[in-house]
């Protein structure tokens, strides 16, 4: 059965999302050890227990690698605390997790033979794909499979559009919403936006950032795009400069936020930036933190959070990859324990019931209380960051 794709109206302003960098800690095939390597879950593997294997895709090399890499890292860290608590009980079973984890690269292609890989090895459940394009390219496959999909951190609408998928993060046009609002809750009247038009994530965020503009009186001043691969962008800057834009928009990924604020502040611009969630990880990116200083973007998870549960997630985090987890660590992780209470709600490990599940659960996690729609959209609430003296703060 096909979804029909979402509607702002219907989600409400309180789903959100969240991301991470850092070195990986497991085999060289990706494999998280949890089990003997047998096809089906359900073979006992050396501790006795069953084995459920949950197949995850996500870009572990290449420009977005950083993503991939932190929820994988997440994802490793509740696994093994799920392992050594004794696994997930169904009836009078018990069952190990175990992960294989399948570079995509961030590429649509690739994504497809990574699917077909991780479901060769005998996946029963799918984590992934992590960036939207690749999560937009897999979709259908993994809908004829019959097996539950949920994505960390696809936030394309179209991810979503079958009864099998499901997602952890905002849509990109609930972001777009929200930080239009954020802008006007400021007193910013007149924006200027870049964004990057060979990407489904900038331009999905784009589109509802601007209508919301409109709805809430504001003007754009100036919409000045970019391409995939782009590292010069004083055009752009340059036309933004001779505009009266009071903000710059820049709903993109950090690496792009990166020269762009680098770029800004070299052409003597001291607007402020606001940005989305493909923000977290921008600090790493930039030579001088004082480029960043006062941008505020979106995210779900804020590593500083004096919470218990984030302040041990973080510390077992530096202890294992040596860095400080971002959101999509936090993303990854939470997702495992999403897998986790389907398993338990329907007590089975059949895609089937995991997927019927899905909508009766609700996990306290990292990012937040999250329950899901039939729609496959997570109902939770969103964060701001800001940044401070060259440090991420928790925007009150």
């Amino acid at each position: 059965m096909k979804k029909s794709l979402k509607k702002l109206a219907s989600l409400g302003l309180v789903a959100a999302m969240v991301v991470s960098l850092a070195g990986c800690g497991t085999k060289d095939n990706g494999t998280t050890p949890g089990s003997d390597g047998n096809e089906n879950g359900g073979t006992a593997n050396e501790s006795g227990a069953a084995t459920f294997k949950i197949g995850a895709i996500g870009p572990l090399t290449g420009e977005a690698a950083s993503y991939g890499i932190s929820v994988k890292n997440g994802a490793e860290i509740a696994i093994k605390e799920i392992n050594d608590a004794g696994g997930v009980t169904v009836g009078d079973k018990k069952y190990i997790l175990e992960m294989k984890f399948a570079d995509d690269q961030a590429s649509p292609d690739i994504a497809v033979s990574a699917f077909n890989t991780v479901m060769d090895w005998g996946a029963q459940a799918i984590l992934g794909s992590v960036t939207s394009g690749s999560c937009l390219a897999i979709k259908k496959d993994t809908f004829e499979a019959g097996i539950l999909q949920i994505s960390p951190s696809g936030s394309a609408l179209g991810c979503t559009e079958y009864e099998n998928a499901f997602r952890l993060c905002f849509t990109d046009p609930l972001q777009g919403v929200t930080m239009a609002n954020l802008a006007k809750e400021l007193g910013y009247e007149k924006i200027a936006i870049i964004y990057n038009n060979s990407d489904e994530y900038s331009t999905g965020i784009l589109t509802a950032f601007i209508d919301q503009v409109a709805a809430n009186g504001g003007t754009i001043v100036a919409t000045e795009a970019f391409g995939k691969g782009a590292i010069d962008f004083n055009t752009q800057l340059t036309k933004i400069k001779a505009t009266d834009a009071e903000v710059i928009f820049v709903p993109a990924y950090y690496n792009d936020a990166a020269y762009i604020t680098q770029q800004a502040s070299d052409l003597g611009m001291n607007l402020p930036f606001l940005g989305s969630d493909g923000w977290d990880g921008v600090l790493a990116q930039v030579k001088d933190p004082a480029v960043l200083e006062g941008a505020i973007f979106l995210s779900p998870f804020f590593a500083n959070d004096e919470a218990p549960a984030i302040k041990q997630f973080v510390e077992t985090y530096k202890t294992k990859y040596d860095a400080v987890p971002d959101q999509f660590a936090a993303d990854g992780y939470d997702t495992v324990y999403v897998i986790k209470a389907a398993i338990e709600k329907a007590s089975s490990v059949e895609s089937k019931d995991l997927i019927s599940a899905m909508t009766q659960i609700t996990v306290d996690g990292l990012t937040g209380s999250v329950s899901f729609t039939a729609d496959g959209e997570p109902n939770k609430g969103a964060k701001y960051i800001e940044i401070k003296d060259g440090n991420y703060t928790a925007r009150q």
